[in-house]
């Protein structure tokens, strides 16, 4: 491995593949003078997209209304450097996502392709660990589903707790390949594949990810990217959009896949509208000339990207039957909903169902939706885990703390920062309140987790599995 760290450092200069630069020298926007300066001159961008559904303080977050905007997204912004954002209680309550500036463009292709005012079914189909998904939740209105799906399954654990703070109902996780996806042909009005690839978009931010790259890797991204789409496209409603995404500079990942798609599965190609400031460079595949857009690190302040836009013309020509599916979940009481809707902001919204002891709670708008995804896929986390009712009392769970659908009326206890990193720390805190029980500790107005009072001591719930370790 020693021999091999050699290729990509030689006396602090990154030696990028010569034969990756080689292959760019005829793409539209490859300037190679500064595309390789801008990979040694070790700057580095952070960036981060604010969760809209949650409540903001002033402090303590690690950015404020003077922060430069990402141009192309609605909530993201630069930071002018990377902090700690594991010592930022706010991370850990959802207030923000670490997302790479170039890849919230994804936001533009939604918003130019499709009504986000209707509900739509929507499918992430390679999600961890979430950038994503918390992007096309906060998109997408209260009555659409957004099914983030994640094959290798201790991704999928990491996904599921990205999910989980950004704090959202009306999503489901899913831990399958991209052909179990069969099974609900012509279903999905959106459909979107950041698709793994060779990672050469990356390399200016990780420079281990140049010692990975090889020709032969290229091309087996490109077979194992044209599976995927295979695989999945099935599930894609005629009329419906799939957005194909990778981090790599490659045409054979980016633009020879655009005329994949087109030659094989007989998609449109979509044009989106970018402004001249942006610095993004639109593209034409050579075949069908297909639109592309390219990030390039020496043209805009982001990594490496690649993103285009496709419209389903042909498929079966029938719609998914939406048939009414019997749920395999256990069904709640009605003295439990009584137990639950004090703990809600709106209990009409939603239905509930249990798990072994746990009460699931879902937008009811969404009750078949649930049963039909349950029938064809595995599914890791839906809705909102509420907690567990004993003795007609609700034990609640972590995620009703970080979601975004708990009641404002719910007791809380604001602490400072120090405090909040003791309880992140799951290590004992102390905490002066007159009122025993549960309660829902806060740091800059967002949710932490819970602590119940006792007369002696506080119990500390945040999650073990969560704590944080830095000190």
């Amino acid at each position: 491995m020693k021999l091999v760290f050699a290729h990509y450092r030689y006396k602090n200069i990154i030696l990028l593949p010569q034969a990756l630069i080689q292959s760019l020298q005829n793409i539209k926007g490859f300037d190679e003078a500064a595309f390789v300066q801008v990979h040694q001159s070790g700057g580095q961008v952070t960036s981060v997209r604010l969760n809209s559904n949650k409540i903001f303080g002033s402090k303590p977050l690690i950015f404020n209304a003077k922060s430069e905007k990402v141009p192309w997204s609605s909530n993201g912004f630069y930071l002018n450097e990377r902090p700690s954002f594991t010592l930022d209680p706010t991370f850990h309550a959802g207030a923000y996502y670490v997302q790479e500036a170039s890849s919230m463009f994804v936001e533009q292709a939604l918003q130019q392709t499709v009504d986000l005012s209707k509900p739509l079914k929507v499918l992430d189909l390679c999600a961890a660990p979430g950038g994503k998904s918390t992007l096309i939740q906060s998109l997408i209105n209260k009555d659409s589903l957004l099914v983030s799906n994640e094959v290798i399954k201790t991704r999928a654990s990491i996904l599921t707790e990205n999910i989980t703070k950004w704090g959202a109902a009306n999503i489901i996780v899913t831990n399958n390949d991209p052909k179990d996806f069969q099974r609900l042909q012509n279903y999905f009005d959106v459909i979107v594949v950041d698709a793994p690839c060779s990672g050469s978009g990356l390399f200016r931010k990780d420079i281990s990810a140049i010692d990975e790259w090889s020709e032969n890797n290229l091309q087996l991204c490109s077979q194992r990217q044209q599976r995927i789409l295979a695989d999945v496209f099935s599930s894609l409603k005629d009329g419906g959009v799939l957005i194909y995404s990778t981090c790599s500079y490659s045409t054979d990942e980016d633009e020879a896949i655009a005329d994949w798609l087109i030659a094989e599965l007989k998609v449109e190609s979509c044009k989106l509208q970018t402004e001249s400031a942006w610095n993004i460079v639109e593209t034409q595949s050579p075949q069908h000339n297909a639109y592309g857009y390219r990030f390039y690190p020496d043209k805009v302040k982001g990594e490496g990207f690649f993103i285009a836009a496709f419209k389903k013309n042909e498929g079966t020509g029938n719609m998914f039957e939406q048939r009414a599916q019997k749920s395999r979940l256990e069904k709640i009481a009605a003295r439990e909903i009584e137990t639950l809707k004090p703990w809600l902001k709106n209990p009409g919204d939603f239905f509930f169902i249990k798990q072994k002891e746990d009460i699931i709670a879902m937008p009811l708008t969404l009750q078949n939706e649930l049963a039909v995804i349950q029938a064809a896929l595995y599914i890791k986390k839906a809705g909102v885990k509420m907690g567990a009712i004993i003795r007609d009392e609700l034990i609640p769970d972590h995620e009703l703390a970080v979601s975004t659908i708990i009641t404002p009326g719910v007791s809380t206890i604001a602490v400072d920062v120090e405090t909040a990193l003791q309880y992140l720390r799951r290590q004992d805190i102390k905490i002066d309140a007159a009122a025993k029980g549960w309660a829902l500790l806060t740091c800059g107005q967002l949710p932490l987790g819970w602590v119940k009072i006792l007369a002696n001591r506080v119990n500390n719930y945040y999650p073990k599995e969560w704590r944080i370790v830095n000190k």
